[in-house]
């Protein structure tokens, strides 16, 4: 229920700019979830949220970015090689471009996100480790921005 809940929680600060811990919990019994005050809080804080500003200058939640010197290389490696994620617990599995897992794992391992422990890459598939299921999600997401842009 808790994996759920934060995919949930991930997908509605993407819809939309949510200002309160009381708005998210609204949005969240919308849409079927029990939650309390208490609940939200502690997954803010376990999906390490932060406040932004917005278009309209109003602070809302979203995913906390990281920082990365990373080159136009490594970007186009990710890019280009990426074709799906799919998570399972704390795996992250990443299919790739026929030949490209090894790149593509290179190029994630030197971005050297705390959530990841590891890469195992084949010809196209990587099996990536991952600290917590929560972390998942939050790479998941780091890489898919990544990827997008």
């Amino acid at each position: 229920m808790k994996l759920e809940r934060h995919s949930k929680i991930v997908e509605l600060i993407r819809e939309f700019e949510i200002e309160t811990q009381e708005e998210l919990a609204d949005k969240l019994r919308e849409a079927g979830f029990r939650v309390t005050q208490a609940t939200v809080s502690r997954d803010i804080r376990e999906l390490k949220l932060t406040k932004v500003s917005g278009s309209s200058g109003r602070q809302h939640y979203a995913i906390m970015q990281t920082q990365t010197n990373f080159s136009d290389k490594h970007l186009k490696i990710l890019k280009d090689g990426i074709v799906s994620m799919d998570r399972a617990q704390n795996i992250l599995v990443i299919k790739t471009s026929s030949g490209m897992a090894m790149a593509v794992a290179t190029a994630l391992d030197g971005l050297h996100f705390r959530e990841l422990v590891g890469c195992i890459a084949g010809d196209d598939t990587i099996m990536c480790a991952v600290r917590s299921v929560d972390d998942t999600i939050l790479l998941t997401d780091k890489i898919r921005k990544l990827v997008q842009d």
